[in-house]
């Protein structure tokens, strides 16, 4: 099991990713959201400058903010800068593009994107396409030392519904999943991984499964419902569960059963109809991922927190990531809601010492 860290897209964060290193994370994936923290690729940068192990890459990107040149470009940077280590998540962009009041990317954008940045990792002229233009492009000075892409850059699709989840079992290295912890909610996104791949003639166990979640160890079960611990890990059960219910809107029976009146009843979480269309998002997502909103503290229930995050005692979360392992989990990446370095010390001390 490899651990991984999730660090908001913050410019000063690098001194926080070579801590993650040095004390046994894989992985630093930072969030790219334009409207809640700092550029990402300038982020990357100066991670990918102060360390020499850790992979790195955005947590996720999409398609709506960048033309996929740009993004081939970026990654392509990073991979100059970190040989080998860059990986790029990309999603439709839920987050990011909601906090700015719009909708995320449509599927095919997303598949569209990711083709373009793959023929270009691969050193390849493909086909770009903006309006009715329709020209082929390549990296023009790949040996320059400008960019890299003679190491190989893997590309991870976010998903959080079958949909996205069989099209990454079809194109990419691998699926990141947000708030997939419990057994259930796996197996139903790697069954969709799996079932893509198989379709695409590819193997399945070749693709490689990222949950990002949060973590909060308590001294005993009674604690899991209590304040601190929704402080904790609530705005990721949150967004998480709110995800994936706006995933399978058009079909939520697809949603485990054992989950699925504890998903839908976060569907609506992030509105609120009676604010003016053109700043209602402007308070829905000041604090996203970050801090816990008064509305959604009475829907955090011990059965919802223990399905989207690791929450619980040392054992419990010991035997949820063994759980999560035998699901098809490759990588627990986990975003801290308290202090990060707090947080370093005690996955590393506490959970990833019992992996090693």
């Amino acid at each position: 099991m490899d651990f991984g860290f999730v660090f908001m897209g913050d410019c000063h964060i690098h001194g926080d990713v070579k801590y993650a290193e040095d004390n046994g994370f894989s992985h630093a994936w930072l969030y790219d959201t334009q409207m809640l923290g700092s550029e990402v690729y300038a982020t990357m940068a100066l991670c990918a400058d102060r360390t020499s192990k850790i992979k790195i890459g955005p947590g996720v990107t999409n398609p709506a903010s960048r033309i996929a040149p740009l993004s081939a470009c970026g990654m392509a940077t990073i991979n100059s800068l970190a040989p080998g280590r860059a990986v790029m998540g990309i999603g439709t962009g839920n987050t990011t593009r909601r906090t700015m009041g719009m909708p995320a990317a449509k599927v095919a954008e997303l598949e569209e994107h990711v083709r373009i940045c793959r023929d270009l990792f691969d050193n390849k002229t493909t086909d770009y396409t903006e309006g009715k233009r329709h020209r082929k492009i390549k990296f023009l000075n790949p040996d320059y030392g400008y960019i890299n892409v003679k190491d190989y850059i893997p590309i991870y699709i976010a998903a959080s519904g079958p949909k996205v989840a069989q099209m990454a079992g079809r194109i990419a290295d691998g699926i990141i999943l947000f708030g997939a912890v419990h057994p259930d909610l796996v197996k139903w996104m790697v069954s969709n991984v799996r079932k893509g791949a198989e379709e695409a003639g590819r193997n399945p166990d070749d693709i490689y499964i990222v949950s990002m979640t949060a973590l909060y160890l308590t001294d005993s079960e009674e604690e899991i419902e209590s304040r601190a611990v929704k402080e904790a890990v609530g705005p990721m059960v949150a967004s998480s569960s709110n995800i994936f219910a706006l995933s399978s809107r058009d079909n939520p029976d697809a949603i485990p059963a054992t989950l699925r009146e504890e998903m839908l009843g976060f569907s609506g979480v992030y509105k609120e109809p009676d604010a003016p269309i053109e700043t209602r998002h402007l308070k829905l997502y000041e604090g996203y991922l970050q801090q816990l909103k008064e509305e959604h503290g009475p829907l955090m229930t011990k059965k919802i927190i223990q399905a989207t995050t690791l929450t619980g005692t040392k054992n419990q979360v010991v035997g949820m990531i063994e759980e999560m392992r035998d699901a098809g989990v490759n990588q627990v990446a986990i975003q801290p809601i308290r202090d990060t370095r707090e947080v370093v010390d005690q996955v590393a001390k506490e959970i990833i010492s019992r992996f090693s």
